[in-house]
């Protein structure tokens, strides 16, 4: 039985979109899809900084840890499939805490 995870969400969801921002003084354009710059709002909020220096800093720390930044819009895209998975793992104990207590 399939998922059906694509059929379930609204299409805007997996329109692509372009924005600019500058890094180290340097103007760059990211082309995501929106549900990407949904989570990358949500961790810059978190983090209580605007998006673009929200992915300024992941940059730098990308530079840092291997060098190079090759692909900025694929470490972003990675970078919010691990948010997303944090944010899941960190539920699951209050989740199986919630049916214990059931």
């Amino acid at each position: 039985m399939m998922c059906r995870i694509l059929t379930r969400r609204e299409h805007d969801r997996f329109l692509k979109v372009t924005r600019s921002i500058r890094i180290a003084g340097h103007s760059t354009s990211i082309r995501l899809e929106a549900a990407f710059w949904d989570t990358l709002d949500d961790m810059a909020t978190i983090e209580g900084v605007p998006r673009a220096r929200l992915i300024e800093q992941l940059h730098y720390e990308a530079v840092e840890r291997h060098g190079v930044a090759t692909s900025l819009a694929s470490m972003l895209r990675t970078v919010c499939l691990l948010y997303q998975q944090e944010k899941i793992r960190a539920a699951q104990p209050r989740a199986e805490a919630g049916l214990i207590r059931n």
